[in-house]
């Protein structure tokens, strides 16, 4: 049986979005930009060309990876969900207590993770520090920095 992905419904949402670019818009340029090139004549020696099959073949990849993520897609529907425990879809607002700097990130899945965007893996080593924890708790995660230790002050599930 093939592996499920956890996601919430919006990483499912934007999976979904990429495809539909992919498939609509990225793959029909790709083949008018091989057309093209190809009335250009010799292609052994034309750049356009291979750039072009290049770019076709990472979009044909890309949306091969994409459909088999979302038909393993495993939707956890978190507006069912609430309370002050950490669980996968929470969204956590964390003070670090040496530097009182505040963080927020909300518990998804791997293949949704965007720490930029406040997106934290599940799998991350922070994440599996908090899961199951409460507001009030603290916890302590090796990072490539050291030892850090957070204080949870805000769990939520939006």
């Amino acid at each position: 049986m093939s592996e499920k992905f956890p996601m919430t419904a919006e990483g499912l949402a934007r999976l979904e979005e990429e495809l539909k670019h992919l498939k609509t818009t990225a793959r029909p340029e790709v083949i008018r930009l091989i057309a093209e090139a190809r009335e250009h004549g010799d292609l052994s020696e034309n750049a356009e060309y291979h750039a072009a099959r290049e770019r076709q073949s990472f979009i044909e990849g890309r949306v091969g990876e994409l459909e088999d993520k979302v038909a393993r897609a495993e939707v956890i529907d978190i507006s069912s969900l609430s309370g002050d425990t950490v669980t996968f879809g929470a969204t956590v607002t964390l003070v670090d207590e040496d530097t009182d700097e505040k963080l927020t990130y909300q518990l998804v899945g791997e293949l949704e993770a965007d720490v930029k965007a406040g997106r934290l893996a599940i799998t991350a080593p922070l994440s599996r520090a908090l899961i199951g924890k409460e507001v009030g708790d603290s916890v302590e995660v090796n990072t490539p920095k050291g030892e850090k230790a957070y204080e949870i002050l805000k769990v939520n599930f939006v």
